[in-house]
């Protein structure tokens, strides 16, 4: 059941190009059926357990923000206070955007592909790495977040993969290696209950 101090992090819904197996990054396709579907899904979820939010942050782009249009929907709760930041914005894949990944395995090889998605510090041509991406997601989640979670309101945030792993870093003390290897699923809501330090007292996985 719902409690104080609530943070909830959701990766926005499968999106027409995660459904065409695509590099996205800082693209801007919208949701595919299935994202519209697991999006909902989210918003019932979190509506079956109790959940009300006092604000929401999201991306720049539209994936993430329909996604939180879509739970907010399912909550009745339309119209919620929302922060769009591109702090919060995907990984940007640089040269790989737009590329299917099975055609970037053969031009760059399989193994060279599998360190630009998977290594902490490794960046794609004219991308970011992870390190990158937390590099502005976690000083927005500590200067804009944080203080709304520590005052004791309920937080939504839907975002992307990557800048909600940089923030699931912190929150569960992953180390880079760590980190590397975790997966944040579609539309799939991610409950913390922090205390006044941030430190996590609780974290559930809401799944259907």
């Amino acid at each position: 059941m719902a409690g104080d101090n609530v943070l909830v992090l959701v990766r926005h819904g499968q999106s027409e190009w995660n459904k065409l197996n695509l590099f996205t990054g800082w693209r801007d396709p919208g949701l595919s059926e299935k994202g519209v579907e697991e999006a909902r899904t989210a918003g019932r979820l979190l509506k079956a357990e109790g959940y009300k939010f006092d604000v929401a942050f999201t991306s720049a782009l539209k994936r993430a923000q329909h996604t939180l249009q879509l739970i907010l929907e399912e909550l009745g709760q339309t119209g919620l206070l929302t922060y769009a930041d591109q702090a919060l914005n995907e990984r940007d894949y640089g040269d790989l955007s737009g590329l299917n990944k099975d055609d970037a395995r053969r031009r760059w090889g399989e193994e060279q592909v599998h360190i630009w998605r998977r290594s902490y510090d490794v960046k794609p041509p004219g991308g970011e790495s992870l390190k990158d991406t937390a590099a502005r997601t976690l000083p927005y989640y500590d200067a804009k977040i944080w203080p709304e979670v520590k005052a004791g309101r309920n937080v939504l945030v839907s975002a992307h993969g990557n800048s909600l792993r940089s923030i699931v870093m912190k929150l569960d003390n992953l180390s880079p290696d760590e980190v590397t290897k975790l997966e944040i699923a579609t539309g799939v809501p991610i409950v913390y209950q922090l205390d006044d330090e941030g430190r996590v007292r609780s974290k559930r996985i809401l799944e259907a």
